[in-house]
């Protein structure tokens, strides 16, 4: 019997092993996958930023000539 419990705790000992092993490599992969998304958000992020800033650059330029226009435009109605 003895025999037996100890067949069973080497058993468990050398599954206990393979199970820290393999969550070891499991959690060196989703490490490295995680680090992996975070480069591809940081990308498309700074993708997105420069995608807005542009169009906010095209829209104050809009709103500018429309505004230069409207005071010309002013000022030459009242000149008169």
């Amino acid at each position: 019997m003895n025999w037996l419990n100890q067949v069973d705790a080497t058993y468990r000992s050398d599954l206990r092993d393979l199970n820290e092993v393999n969550f070891a490599r499991f959690e060196a992969k989703l490490e490295q996958r995680v680090t992996e998304v975070k480069a591809a958000v940081e990308a498309l992020e700074s993708r997105l930023e420069a995608r807005i800033i542009r169009w906010m650059f095209l829209f104050w330029v809009g709103q500018a000539v429309t505004t230069v226009g409207l005071v010309f435009g002013v000022v030459r109605l009242v000149g008169r």
